[in-house]
């Protein structure tokens, strides 16, 4: 069987003695000596904080022991280990069972560390509800803010369709007299100049003044014609159409009696009626004499 190490024999082993080489002694009494017998693995070796059990074996190649009795020895040494835990587990398992009955005075810090999380828990909820409460009144203050800005914008543009109405009737008066000296120069670059004498307003002139009147009237459908404020300014912006219409009407009878001179500003006409969305007024002065 093998051996973890043995030191080669001079001489036969005999079944009671071992010869073991030495340069210093070869005394006829060392032939009775015993067999030397291996003592039992210290239980310290295992307890070691950087226990290696490779490295452990290793260690033990000078045990005069066979690796089967090694084997042995190591299997009981385990065995009786285990039978150890076991007794030990056995006679503490009362203790174990009864280790939380014999817990006291952790009730007192049990229950300040409940008190503690309920205080944590309503303060939360009451930051929750201010958070709550300041985000509503933010939304309120944000809502007012955007309604103001609109009333804001509303009036900017209310004061816009007064100025712009004003100053359509401003020129709407001007121009009735059909003879305005400020509006020559557009009529300069116009191939009715020759004509402008005999059919009273230019066609420039009153495309402008009907552009203007479009402008003002898109500008009160933005504000809502359901306001009060563009109510009240319905009856001026219908007098501004109707002086339009009226010059129109004029210059229109003019130019139809200028002939074939007048054809090319009659056309201008009828398209400034259909800006003014009156083609129907545009046919009444056609047909009329």
């Amino acid at each position: 069987m093998a051996h973890l190490s043995v030191s080669s024999p001079t001489r036969p082993v005999s079944s009671r003695s071992f010869t073991l080489a030495s340069s210093s002694s070869s005394n006829d009494d060392d032939d009775d000596a015993p067999l030397p017998f291996p003592t039992a693995l210290p239980r310290s070796d295992f307890l070691a904080p950087d226990f290696d059990p490779a490295e452990y074996l290793s260690s033990l190649a000078n045990r005069h022991q066979t690796l089967e009795d090694l084997r042995s020895d190591l299997r009981e040494r385990s065995a009786a280990i285990s039978t150890e835990l076991l007794e030990l587990v056995n006679a503490n398992y009362t203790s174990f069972l009864s280790l939380g009955d014999e817990l006291k005075g952790g009730e007192e810090k049990v229950e300040d560390v409940r008190v503690a999380l309920l205080g944590y828990r309503r303060a939360v909820e009451e930051i929750k509800g201010r958070v709550k409460e300041r985000g509503s009144e933010v939304a309120g203050l944000n809502q007012d803010l955007s309604s103001v800005r609109g009333d804001i914008e509303t009036g900017r543009k209310m004061v816009e369709l007064d100025e712009r109405i004003s100053a359509l009737e401003a020129r709407l008066a001007i121009g009735s007299t059909g003879h305005d000296s400020d509006e020559s120069d557009e009529d300069e670059e116009d191939d009715e100049d020759e004509l402008e004498g005999a059919v009273g307003s230019s066609s420039a002139k009153l495309a402008q003044l009907a552009n203007q009147y479009i402008t003002i009237d898109e500008l009160a459908n933005d504000i809502g014609r359901e306001t009060s404020f563009v109510r009240k300014t319905e009856e001026r912006l219908m007098r501004c159409r109707n002086t339009i219409l009226l010059d129109l009407g004029t210059a229109l009878k003019e130019a139809k009696r200028a002939g074939v001179r007048g054809q090319a500003k009659l056309l201008k006409l009828m398209s400034i009626y259909s800006l003014v969305d009156a083609q129907a007024e545009a046919v009444k002065a056609l047909k009329s004499n």
